[in-house]
């Protein structure tokens, strides 16, 4: 199971809405001083993706839930995403290159061969989504943010 930790927008009859940041790989990196990918990190737009999950549990915007999501179902839908369109792209292309022997032919069949693999992705990833194990679950419950109160006592007995 692969966890993240979200923030809590709203919950209302059963559903949370819940905010999760982006976060960048390469951030704690030990050569980050050196490193491009960090430069070009830090260019992309900071995003936070919104999304809705079931819970039961009364939950209090600002309040941090720990999310799960299972292994499979996250390399499923990375298999479907990336290798659609680039065995579309191959096939397409290959037959444009046998049909019309030409590479303005065989660009053309890639170009069409990515793109109506993306399509299919697209299709598959609609389907796939509505099954129940490939939905994040809440793992666990937070803390809501004023139900911890810290007070500092400070002596004026100096010894």
């Amino acid at each position: 199971m692969i966890k993240e930790w979200a923030t809590v927008v709203s919950w209302s009859q059963g559903e949370a809405l819940l905010s999760c940041d982006v976060k960048a790989s390469c951030s704690s990196c030990a050569s980050r001083a050196g490193c491009g990918s960090r430069i070009l990190n830090k260019l992309g737009p900071q995003t936070s993706h919104t999304l809705s999950v079931a819970c039961d549990t009364p939950l209090v915007a600002g309040q941090k839930v720990e999310l799960g999501i299972a292994e499979g179902s996250l390399l499923g839908s990375a298999l479907l995403v990336y290798m659609s369109p680039l065995v579309g792209l191959f096939i397409v292309s290959a037959l444009f290159q046998a049909m019309f022997g030409t590479n303005l032919a065989a660009i053309c069949g890639a170009l069409l061969g990515g793109v109506g693999g993306f399509l299919i992705a697209r299709g598959f990833s609609l389907k796939l989504s509505r099954r129940e194990n490939w939905q994040p679950v809440i793992l666990s419950v937070a803390l809501p943010p004023d139900a911890l109160r810290v007070e500092t006592v400070t002596s004026t007995d100096n010894p």
